[in-house]
């Protein structure tokens, strides 16, 4: 299974986002998928945020496009090349101000290309074309943004996200949450760990199933 793995926290080692991301890469192995990791820190690497010329030349017919516009398509060329080569995709990310770090939103922004990401048909719908892959979101956030919570109308990232991925063909994506963190006491913080843990091993179980029924399938298909 090739994994595009995401990272979004600007904490580096102290992530909690980033620790869980690599915990469940691990899960994945230990439940023995044959993972490949394709890796991005859009913190180190972040994708440039959009211009007018990238407005301009990502709305222009390919065959139309001059070299100038080619060459400042390429590095969102590469990213939505990379998608659509894994099998899978992990994007781990803190919540910061109750949505996603701009970072991160860089990179949606690079990935949301028509015709490429997404296709129009000629009826006028729009089709996303990466709907092959599984997804799975790993957030962490400072408070209690669960239902029945203070805080629960505040969440800005979660649909945001699920907005965003639809558009391009995600229909399905997993959340994993670990909340509260920061704004808790010790022990919350502890137990809100512990069910992202738990939760993480489950779709790890979950994923593996997957790959195990996907490879078999392919391998029946060219026997």
């Amino acid at each position: 299974m090739k994994i595009f793995h995401v990272d979004s926290s600007a904490k580096r080692e102290r992530s909690n986002s980033r620790t869980l991301s690599r915990q469940f890469i691990d899960n994945l192995r230990s439940e023995g998928v044959d993972v490949e990791v394709d890796y991005l820190d859009v913190t180190a690497d972040t994708p440039a945020h959009v211009t007018e010329a990238f407005a301009i030349a990502t709305y222009r017919e390919a065959e139309e496009r001059t070299d100038e516009m080619r060459a400042t398509l390429a590095a969102s060329d590469a990213l939505c090349k990379r998608l659509f080569e894994a099998d899978a995709f992990v994007f781990a990310m803190p919540m910061y101000n109750w949505s996603m770090p701009s970072a991160f939103k860089a990179f949606i922004d690079n990935i949301t290309r028509a015709g490429i990401t997404y296709k129009t048909t000629e009826d006028g719908r729009i089709v996303g074309q990466l709907s092959r892959q599984k997804v799975l979101f790993i957030t962490t956030r400072g408070a209690d943004l669960r239902p029945g919570n203070v805080f629960s109308s505040m969440d800005a990232l979660t649909p945001a996200l699920k907005a965003a991925f639809g558009f391009i063909g995600v229909d399905d994506p997993t959340f994993v949450d670990a909340q509260p963190l920061q704004f808790s006491d010790q022990e919350a913080r502890v137990e809100a760990l512990k069910r992202a843990q738990a939760d993480l091993a489950a779709v790890a179980s979950e994923w593996a199933a997957w790959e195990r029924e996907r490879t078999g399938s392919e391998q029946l298909e060219t026997a």
